[in-house]
């Protein structure tokens, strides 16, 4: 796993770490995944969560208060308190807090059935994890998702974040959805932020959480630290960091 930090914009310290997928030699998220198929998907999905928890113990991130975000796999989740049992034993046996977990479902992947999709939400609620819709307004289903139900988060796809400093349709379009995300009490997360331009304008929208180059790139097998001059003219976060 290579970990990638969630930035509160406020206070300028990691929200959370995303467990992103990488192969032994660090190759990238696209070429492991290809090699998914719906025969190997569950056993793929299980070893993603433990690998995630155990890699983010091992980097250090018990030293810190932030949450981990790991990406699953919907459709390989039979039942989601049976299919879970793995993800609580590791959890137990590295000493991480259960309810300092975030599960990740990108938009991208076909949802065939959002009644189990549904499910899961629910399941993972009652349990006390927090729930992402990732890569939203890129995917399949986008608004009528959120009227079937609601996460606890969601992350804005980056191609609404691309160029946002210079595009006032994107801004509209960014706009909106924090109105919507306030009034359905979810928190929204940019990412793929990669210049100060589009930065300060999520920030200036009401965004507190970012994540993208901007800020730090993903290291493997470790926490990358937060580029802390990336706040500069943040007055809110500036101030948090003098107190």
């Amino acid at each position: 796993m290579a970990f990638q930090p969630i930035v509160d914009g406020d206070s300028g310290l990691p929200f959370a770490f995303e467990a992103l997928v990488r192969g032994g030699q660090g190759e990238g998220a696209a070429q492991v995944l290809s090699r998914v198929t719906a025969e190997n998907r569950y056993a793929f999905d299980q070893q993603c969560r433990v690998a995630a928890i155990e890699g983010a113990v091992a980097a250090g991130i018990l030293d810190t208060d932030a949450k981990l975000s790991i990406n699953f796999l919907p459709n390989a989740v039979y039942s989601p308190v049976a299919c879970i049992q793995l993800t609580l034993k590791t959890a137990r046996a590295t000493g991480f807090p259960t309810d300092r977990l975030i599960f990740e479902f990108t938009e991208n992947e076909e949802m065939a059935d959002t009644d189990h999709i549904k499910t899961i939400v629910d399941s993972y609620r009652r349990m006390g994890f927090a729930t992402a819709i990732d890569d939203f307004g890129a995917g399949y289903a986008g608004l009528g998702l959120l009227a079937k139900f609601q996460p606890d988060l969601i992350k804005l796809d980056m191609e609404l974040i691309r160029g946002i400093d210079c595009s006032m349709p994107r801004r509209l379009i960014v706009e909106s959805v924090v109105r919507l995300a306030k009034k359905l009490g979810i928190t929204l997360i940019a990412e793929g932020v990669e210049t100060e331009g589009e930065y300060h304008t999520l920030r200036g929208l009401g965004i507190r959480y970012i994540q993208g180059y901007f800020l730090a790139r993903p290291a493997f097998r470790a926490l990358p630290e937060i580029a802390i001059a990336a706040f500069r003219g943040d007055d809110s976060a500036r101030h948090r960091r003098r107190a």
